[in-house]
């Protein structure tokens, strides 16, 4: 027999659907979701809510007495800058897609509100309900907890969830993962080469930037293949070169650009070090000169043991027990993606839990960030009860 919040939030289904298409037809980036934002004020209120938009697009609503403990549910609201490539008739007509799922993870939280607004009386304590802009661009989280998410009631847990497509599990399996440190910092690096820029046809006048930037991206290979222990994983990648305007001349500057994706501080620490002394070094063999500039990053998220043992034990109420996985039985024990949710789990006990929208099997074959990946709209109704309830039953077991 499925839990009575399975099947409350089932009966949400239609609305669940409703919020979800809306928010992929108007698909924003960054902080910048002004038709996001107020759909999601407007259907908080509708509910009865008195959210705040505590920072830009960063919107904070309560359910609850003021009383007891605090326990935080987060959703992300922003999309990538990428073209849709499907031909659904809710496709993004902004230019922009959500193929990271976030207009499903904002969906359902919505759902939970509403779940959460029916039960409030049975509340053991609050629970915040935390809508995050710039997840993508990794400034969002930091951005809310500098504007007091965190605060006001003071959180004492928190939790989220991701879903995920193309992967080999039916829609609706929940994955909770075991304690400790699950995804990985994320560092965004700018590198500018001075060169000396002339005619092509003269190039010994001349001091090659793109020359440097070529040696400057093999160097910094060798980082993973020769510096970095075998078991210790990092993935380094550059993702845009530039310089230059034309055949037969050489420029005066180049760049590159990229990230640095790493497990443990003391990993993140050398790597980021040994780019701006590769860099360096590199260019002032060349007679350039090189400036590198970490732009933005996350460190990882980390998962509270506790939580994640509550966690796994509430889930199990909702879900039968096939569908819920331990990822270290299926080899899935850290991610190398990066998720800014670390900076809550850095300050309060969290848990990112993932749960399934979409297999091979149901033909949902794309992976996340790809610009035809759909996602399973039968896991929305998982996802809200699976928020709705772990909170619920978090406060009544943690007084």
């Amino acid at each position: 027999m499925k839990h009575k919040m399975i099947s409350k939030a089932l009966s949400h289904k239609e609305t669940l659907v409703r919020h979800r298409r809306f928010i992929h037809e108007n698909a924003e980036i960054h902080n910048d979701l002004p038709i996001t934002t107020q759909y999601v004020l407007s259907e908080l209120k509708a509910m009865g809510y008195e959210p705040e938009e505590i920072c830009q697009s960063g919107i904070v609503a309560l359910a609850g007495k003021r009383k007891g403990k605090t326990f935080l549910l987060r959703a992300d609201m922003d999309a990538l800058p990428m073209v849709e490539e499907n031909t659904l008739h809710f496709k993004s007509n902004t230019g922009h897609m959500h193929a990271c799922g976030h207009d499903m993870h904002t969906a359902m939280l919505l759902g939970a509100a509403r779940l959460l607004k029916e039960h409030e009386d049975e509340l053991d304590g609050q629970v915040k309900l935390m809508f995050q802009p710039a997840e993508e661009t990794l400034h969002g989280a930091k951005a809310m907890i500098d504007a007091g998410v965190l605060k006001n009631p003071t959180v004492d847990a928190a939790m989220m969830i991701h879903v995920m497509s193309g992967m080999p599990l039916p829609s609706g399996s929940v994955l909770v993962p075991q304690g400790g440190v699950l995804s990985a910092a994320a560092d965004w690096f700018n590198i500018s080469v001075q060169g000396k820029g002339g005619h092509g046809a003269m190039p010994n006048t001349t001091v090659d930037p793109l020359n440097v930037i070529s040696h400057i991206h093999i160097g910094l290979q060798e980082i993973l293949s020769r510096e970095v222990a075998p078991g210790d994983n990092v993935a380094l990648t550059i993702g845009q070169m530039h310089g230059g305007s034309t055949s037969n001349v050489i420029p005066d500057m180049a760049y590159l650009a990229g990230t640095a994706r790493t497990f443990g501080e003391e990993t993140r620490s050398y790597v980021k070090q040994r780019i701006e002394e590769i860099a360096s070094g590199v260019a002032a063999t060349y007679r350039a000169s090189a400036e590198v500039v970490f732009e933005r990053g996350c460190p990882s998220v980390v998962v509270d043991q506790k939580l994640r043992d509550q966690v796994y034990t509430f889930a199990s109420d909702l879900v039968a027990a096939d569908r819920l996985i331990d990822p270290a039985a299926i080899g899935f024990t850290k991610m190398s993606g990066s998720e800014d949710f670390s900076h809550v789990s850095l300050e309060v006990p969290s848990i990112m839990v993932s749960l399934a929208a979409g297999s091979p099997e149901e033909n949902y074959t794309f992976p996340m960030h790809h610009p035809k990946v759909m996602f399973d709209e039968e896991a929305l109704h998982v996802g809200a009860a699976l928020y709705t309830h772990v909170a619920m039953s978090w406060l009544k077991h943690n007084k």
